[in-house]
């Protein structure tokens, strides 16, 4: 019995323990979900959402390249067309973040604190890491969302942005997609 909690014990005070985990997509590389769960600050907006590896403000030179918007309005009801319907396209970026606790610097600046002595490890008690997302709203003529499930145009608008997706992860040089023809 004493070994097992000694171990027990060992692996609990050399560890960090998270109290914050970043979503992860199972076997997707996007989610179809309300923004508002994904993040609280987010409007109540059925949304596409996925993970952004590139550095800040990569998604927006890239949207404002691909439609020529010359830095007006980018990301706030851009419009655009697919199947020659027009649409207008809405995102934001997100952070979410993964925190843990490092407990065995908490524990020896407690044993310190109680021998009289000065923290060593002051403000290095938490871990962050943090993932940044892409949360993208299409709205119709009418002003409907089209990601909704009774919205008839889902499955094409879901298509156009999973090809977006894909172009902007795969694009590095923005400026080649003036050149290219838009969908």
């Amino acid at each position: 019995m004493k070994k097992p909690l000694l171990l027990i014990l060992i692996v609990i005070t050399s560890s960090c323990i998270p109290y914050k985990i970043a979503p992860k997509f199972k076997n997707e590389s996007y989610k179809v979900m309300k923004a508002k769960k994904f993040q609280r600050k987010l409007p109540r907006e059925t949304s596409f959402i996925f993970k952004d590896p590139k550095d800040a403000d990569e998604f927006y030179q890239y949207i404002n390249k691909k439609y020529n918007l010359k830095d007006d309005n980018v990301g706030l009801n851009t419009p655009i067309q697919i199947n020659d319907n027009d649409y207008y396209l809405t995102y934001s970026e997100v952070e979410r973040t993964d925190e843990s606790v490092n407990l065995p610097l908490v524990l020896v600046d407690a044993k310190r604190d109680q021998n009289g002595n000065a923290p060593l490890f002051e403000g290095n008690y938490t871990t962050r890491k943090g993932h940044w997302y892409i949360v993208i709203t299409i709205y119709d003529s009418e002003l409907k969302n089209c990601l909704l499930e009774k919205h008839p145009e889902k499955q094409t608008v879901l298509k156009y942005l999973r090809d977006l997706q894909q172009e902007y992860l795969t694009a590095h040089n923005y400026e080649a997609l003036l050149f290219t023809t838009k969908s």
